[in-house]
């Protein structure tokens, strides 16, 4: 694992901005440029920029018919809203979308925003990261933080052949519908890629719970952190939902009105939905797993209990067959009975008729009653 950042990747594009070494981040995960910017011209070439200025992405966007952005940058909330004001997105918008939880939707005619969750998994811990997307007639600027997960690095590398598949003769918002919906779409689709991450370390857990030998406190821990990860990440998926159904519904002046564009919204939607039912699924797997963890523990309680019981049931045995002799014995050494070395015959054989008599009594009527147990398994 790299101990600190390579601080010539992450300058900043605005005073301000600089790298924070103290996050722990590794320098793998940071993009080889803070900006990247691929745009379609009207001449139907594309262009692409991987720079750590922004200086040369504002012309371009200006003369592209579409053209998307992306910039990570250190500090979601310091550094956000300088980076969208020098592209021309205004302060309100900007603020009111930090100011929600993960998930929000701005529309002001002219632009309009939205914040997207990046949920990232590491065994159990699960963590969302907004994305904010900010929208205007024929540019989407996305900004995350630099510790999202390579989020749109994929995306990055095909940019150029998805814009050129654009109809030429499409209307501006359709375009701009177009260039959004693939940029979400590749956000939920690594958003699902760690849904496999928490089923992994739900298979390990599962080796715990069959291995008797693990600490049942060990195995609560992690089936409530498991439990914790499930609820995170569905939350997650909950506000993409949210997100995705207001952006098809709200009627936004920058979005399409074509009805197969707003099916691919559907079906972004119905993608997220399919998600959630997988997750809640194996939050219901989990469940079944604790109840059989609990059958588990009551069983060997009842097998304990069981063991406790036959012992206590043979110690009621020993001790009537203790306890009739000692009574007998205690009896006739009185000096009423006046016994003396010419009765030691039949006084022993007194005491052994009665200890076996008395065992045999006591474990007739103990089996009459049925309280040896059966079993101890």
């Amino acid at each position: 694992m790299a101990t600190g950042i390579n601080q010539q990747r992450v300058p900043p594009t605005i005073p301000g901005t600089r790298p924070n070494g103290a996050n722990g981040i590794m320098a793998a995960v940071a993009p080889e440029k803070s900006w990247f910017c691929t745009a379609l011209m009207p001449t139907g070439e594309t262009v692409r920029i991987e720079s750590d200025t922004m200086s040369e992405i504002l012309g371009v966007a200006q003369r592209a018919v579409v053209a998307w952005a992306d910039c990570w940058v250190t500090d979601m909330a310091r550094d956000a809203w300088p980076v969208a004001s020098a592209m021309g997105f205004s302060e309100l918008l900007v603020t009111t979308l930090l100011a929600g939880d993960f998930a929000g939707y701005e529309d002001y005619d002219t632009e309009m925003g939205l914040m997207l969750p990046a949920i990232q998994v590491r065994e159990f811990e699960v963590t969302l990261n907004p994305i904010l997307m900010l929208l205007r007639r024929n540019f989407v600027l996305s900004i995350h933080t630099l510790n999202v997960d390579k989020r749109f690095f994929r995306l990055r590398r095909y940019a150029e052949t998805f814009l050129k598949k654009i109809p030429a003769n499409v209307l501006p918002e359709d375009s701009l519908t177009m260039l959004l919906i693939r940029i979400i779409d590749d956000n939920n689709e690594r958003n699902f890629d760690h849904l496999r991450e928490i089923e992994e370390q739900g298979d390990k857990l599962n080796e715990d719970l069959i291995n008797p030998n693990t600490p049942r406190s060990v195995v609560g821990r992690r089936i409530y952190e498991m439990k914790h990860a499930l609820i995170t990440y569905l939350n997650g998926l909950w506000v993409t939902v949210d997100v995705l159904n207001t952006l098809r519904y709200g009627d936004a002046e920058l979005i399409t009105n074509e009805d197969k564009l707003l099916e691919r919204l559907g079906i972004l939607s119905q993608d997220v939905n399919r998600q959630i039912a997988l997750s809640e699924h194996l939050s219901e797997v989990l469940a079944s797993g604790l109840e059989v963890l609990q059958s588990i523990y009551n069983n060997q309680l009842q097998i304990l209990n069981n063991r406790m019981a036959l012992a206590m049931t043979y110690f009621t045995i020993i001790g009537a067959a203790v306890l009739v002799p000692n009574t007998l014995a205690t009896i006739l050494s009185n000096p009423a009975f006046g016994m003396g070395p010419q009765d030691a015959g039949w006084y022993t054989v007194v005491l052994i008729a009665s200890t076996i008599v008395a065992t045999l009594l006591t474990y007739w009527l103990v089996r009459r009653k049925h309280w040896i147990p059966t079993s101890v398994e």
